[in-house]
This record gives structure tokens, C-alpha cells and sequence, in this order.
């Protein structure tokens, strides 16, 4: 049995749901498909979460959202008649955005829930519809039916270690199931959605649940790339990678999945194929747990902007004991997590994401590592980005990191920073946001120029 994920942009609009069923249906292994709410059908149109994102904002400022609401329901109303479908469906729908608005709004995290997941909920209903219409049998499936347990967190659910024997019993329904992403149930019954990606990480806790043969994720590439290809012309597809270098990329900012996405399928050795809805006979991107190394001990070039870091200087630091620990106990008071932490025996820096800052923190952080840890000089340092060098060869091949530096100072980039993680899988940089496009192609030309990659 396999478990296929569909992306917003693979169910856009009928016509990319038409694909999306002959996909479904040209393999009787397809038995659970997990679905995301309607995505762009252009460059310059809106998503459908985003405007029930809109729709939940706009309710809880002024207490009605009429014309916001309508779009919504047009939206859904232009995929069932290219469907085919009789307008009760659409009724279905508008009904249940009504019933999510009434519900209460004391609590703000708990509201925005409930009107964030009517995208993926409504438009599984749609497309388990459309599959009965043309003759299968198919089956919308609720995430509390289906025993997809979750904790009590609004907009940041974790799956429930008991969920996965409750969505076992799915591999007993006949047909195929149609369950929506992104959210699930608290044991108190109430909606809870993951956090972004979260229907990547639905569609890997269903692949665990039913211990499906394979994970399909489809979107709208033929694969993973080796590097990002609006900076980098045809870049190198990558056939197979392992978890590990799945989730350092995209920690790093890779745009396939979210760094926590396919925990669940990894834990239970289940391999993902990433695959295009567009070309669905492409061989698509393979990640499984291990791999046969190739020439290439680099398999990828990740980079993420919008870092600042910390620059803490202080006369024999690393004397002190407890220094780090109070340090961080700084950050952990303003519920700020910190990303590197590269020392030397008088100053250490901690890299942190920007968006965690805002000029009063700062003011706060600086005023008590000044006193508290009385050190010599402390500042923050901004616009900084994180390039990635990924690859689990990397730790048998002398001399990765001078050719990462050499082909960066050929680009005329400075390096700010540089850290290997314990797992030797990744080597970081960390450089000015500006130089970032710079750097990913001097990088992409060092590894990848010659094309003999055979991952």
C-alpha cells in the first residue's frame, strides 16, 4: 500500500485535480491520499489558507468577513463545476465555513485553527466526490475519525505516539482514502493544526500509520535539485538522498519539505519519493535511510537568509565556568533558540534567527550579558545568511571545506563564519546576505560543474 501527497499547486484548480485523479487511479497501491487545500493557479493569485487566513483575521477584528468569506466559496465553486459536481457540494462547504466562523472566539489560536484547516478539510471532501463521480470507490476520511491524535498546541501539534495504532486500522476500508493535511485531534477532541509543512507531516504520520511500501510526495518538479534553480541554471537532479540530507538541506532552507516533515516515515524506514504531478513518469527523487556514496561527496547547496548574531567578547571566557549556560539562559529568558554557536577562548558568537528580535529584546539581551556575565564588548551583527554544504560522503574526502572557501573567495565572498556539525553530513557558512546567489553558484561550479554526480 502506498500513501501519495498532493500539493497546493497539484490541486489548484479542476483541471490540475483531473491529473491528480488519473495519478490516483492508475495505481491500485494508491490507498490513502493525503490532500492540501487549493494553492496559486498563477503567479498573481492568492492561496486558498491565505485567504482563510484573511477570513479568520478580518472575523475576529470587525465580527464579520462577508465579501472574504464569498471568495472562498467562489473558489471551491469554480473547481466543482469544472469538476462536474452538483452545486450541494459547494453548499456543503459554504456550511461548514459558517459553522467554523461561529465557533468561539475567545480564544484567538483556537479560532485561527479552525479557519486555517478548511482549506485542506473541504477540499479532500471535493476531491473524494469528484473520484465517486467518475466510478471509484473513495472515501473522505476526518483525521479524528481516522484516530490522528495530536497534542493540545494550536498551530504547532505533535503527533501522539497511540495515533499510529488508531491509523493502522485504515488498511481495513475499502477503496481509496481521501484524508486532509495539515491538522489533527487533541485527545479532547478539539482541531489542532501542525506547523508549516504540515501536510508533509500528515502525509508522513498516514505513511507510518498504515506502514505504507512507499511515500509519495508530489509536486510541481520532476525532483530535488542540487541547488536552488532560480540561482543556479539546470541545476543537477539528485535520484537519491538519504534522510539525513533531506533534513540538513532543509533545515537549511531547501524549499521541498520542512526540516520535521518526514520524521515519522524516517523512524519507520519507509522510504519518500519525491515525484511532479505535471510528469508523473519522471523517476522523481528517492530518499531513503542509506545510499551507495557516489563521486560526489556533496550532495547539495542549501542557504537560508535572515540571521543576526551575538558577538560576546570577554578576557579568558573559556576559564569560566558556566559561562555558555548563563549565556544561553539569556536567550532561553526571552524565548529565543539559538541556531551555531562558534567560539574561540576570549568571544563566542550565537547565530539566532532575526525574526525571533525586536529592538526592545535586543536592548534586554545586550544590557545583561553587559552585566550579568561582565563582558568586555557585546553587539549584534545583522543580515547575515547560511550556506549549506551537504552530503554524507563528506565526512571520507579530505579538503571539502578549501574547496568551499576557495570557491567562495574566487566569488569575492567573505566568510563570516564556519561550523561542521557533529554528524560530519553538513558544513556551514555563514556570509552576507547579499552574497548569498554569489556564493551558491561559485559553490555549484566547485562540486557539480564536471556533472558527474550519481547519487
Amino acid at each position: 500500500m502506498k500513501v501519495a501527497k498532493f500539493g497546493g499547486s497539484s490541486l489548484a484548480d479542476a483541471e490540475q485535480i483531473k491529473k491528480v485523479s488519473d495519478i490516483i487511479t492508475s495505481d491500485t497501491e494508491r490507498k490513502f491520499i493525503v490532500v492540501s487545500a487549493p494553492g496559486k493557479r498563477s503567479d498573481e493569485d492568492r492561496k486558498v489558507t491565505d485567504l482563510l487566513i484573511e477570513l479568520g483575521e478580518t472575523y475576529l477584528e470587525y465580527g464579520s468577513a462577508e465579501e472574504t468569506l464569498q471568495l472562498v466559496v467562489e473558489r471551491y465553486r469554480s473547481i466543482a463545476e469544472g469538476l462536474g459536481l452538483s452545486n450541494d457540494i459547494v453548499t456543503t462547504i459554504e456550511n461548514d465555513i459558517r459553522n467554523r466562523l461561529a465557533y468561539n472566539v475567545s480564544d484567538s489560536g483556537r479560532f485561527m485553527d479552525q479557519m486555517k484547516a478548511a482549506g485542506e478539510d473541504n477540499n479532500a471532501k471535493v476531491i473524494a466526490r469528484y473520484l465517486q463521480s467518475i466510478g471509484f470507490v473513495a472515501e473522505y476520511v476526518n483525521p479524528r475519525d481516522a484516530g490522528l491524535l495530536v497534542s493540545d498546541t494550536p498551530g504547532n501539534a505533535q503527533i501522539l505516539d497511540e495515533a499510529y495504532d488508531h491509523l493502522y486500522s485504515l488498511r481495513e476500508r475499502d477503496g481509496i482514502s481521501i484524508i486532509p493535511g495539515f491538522f489533527g485531534y487533541s485527545k479532547e477532541g478539539g482541531l489542532v493544526t501542525f506547523p508549516r509543512g504540515g501536510s508533509d507531516i500528515t502525509g508522513s504520520i498516514v505513511a507510518a500509520g498504515v506502514q505504507a511500501s512507499l511515500y509519495e510526495n508530489f509536486t510541481d518538479v520532476d525532483s530535488v535539485f542540487a541547488a536552488n534553480p532560480t540561482v543556479v541554471d539546470h541545476p543537477c537532479s539528485i535520484k537519491r538522498m538519504t534522510f539525513r540530507e533531506m533534513r540538513e538541506l532543509s533545515y537549511a532552507g531547501f524549499g521541498v519539505f520542512h526540516d520535521e516533515a518526514l520524521i515519522p516515515a524516517f523512524k519507520s524506514n519507509i522510504p519518500v519519493c519525491v515525484k511532479n504531478t505535471n510528469n508523473p513518469s519522471a523517476d522523481g527523487t528517492m530518499i531513503i535511510n542509506e545510499r551507495e556514496y557516489a563521486m560526489n561527496p556533496v550532495i547539495g547547496i542549501a542557504a537560508d537568509k535572515g540571521f543576526s548574531t551575538i558577538y560576546v567578547r570577554k578576557y579568558l571566557m573559556n576559564r569560566e565556568v558556566g559561562f555558555g549556560r548563563r549565556l544561553l539562559g539569556i536567550l532561553e529568558d526571552e524565548g529565543i533558540s539559538y541556531e551555531h554557536i562558534p567560539s574561540g577562548i576570549d568571544d563566542t558568537s550565537v547565530i539566532v534567527e532575526k525574526d525571533q528580535l525586536n529592538p526592545e529584546k535586543e536592548e534586554r539581551i545586550l544590557h545583561r550579558i553587559k552585566n550579568e556575565l561582565n563582558a568586555d564588548d557585546v553587539y549584534f551583527e545583522k543580515d547575515f545568511a547560511m550556506i549549506m554544504l551537504v552530503g554524507e560522503g563528506m565526512h571520507e574526502t579530505v579538503g571539502i571545506a578549501a574547496r568551499a572557501t576557495k570557491a567562495m573567495s574566487e566569488q569575492g565572498v567573505n566568510i563570516e563564519m564556519i561550523n561542521q556539525g557533529s554528524s560530519e553530513v553538513s558544513l556551514a557558512f555563514g556570509i552576507h546576505d547579499e552574497d548569498v546567489d554569489k556564493a551558491i553558484r561559485g559553490l555549484y561550479e566547485e562540486f557539480f560543474s564536471t556533472k558527474e554526480v550519481l547519487q
